[in-house]
């Protein structure tokens, strides 16, 4: 799993590729709790992960809580069928604004 950090206006996008599972879900969990700003707005560009269990349903509860700690709003953008499915089921996406393309999440995050 690789994460990529860029700036969109004054909103942090995190691109999240490859599989988010129990094997790479620690090391994910460190870096997003080091680039989650304090008090700011991030989303989470998950149109490049190709899989996710329940270990990286985990993770991103927890990403949650923290950025809510911090003051941070959090929304997600471009979920594969695959992964929304599994997000779907388990009522996970209730937690968090969801659109399906980056610019969107970015214009959500902004109002």
């Amino acid at each position: 799993m690789q994460l990529e950090k860029y700036m969109r206006g004054e909103v942090t996008v995190i691109v999240l590729d490859g599989s988010l599972d129990s094997g790479t879900a620690p090391a994910v969990q460190e870096d997003l709790r080091e680039l989650i700003p304090e008090r700011g707005r991030v989303l989470l560009d998950l149109s490049r992960m190709s899989y996710m269990s329940s270990a990286g349903l985990r993770v991103l509860l927890l990403t949650y809580r923290q950025a809510r700690g911090n003051g941070a709003r959090v929304a997600l953008a471009g979920i594969p069928p695959e992964v929304h499915s599994v997000m779907a089921a388990t009522g996970f996406l209730d937690f968090f604004t969801v659109t399906d393309a980056v610019d969107d999440g970015v214009e959500a995050l902004s109002a």
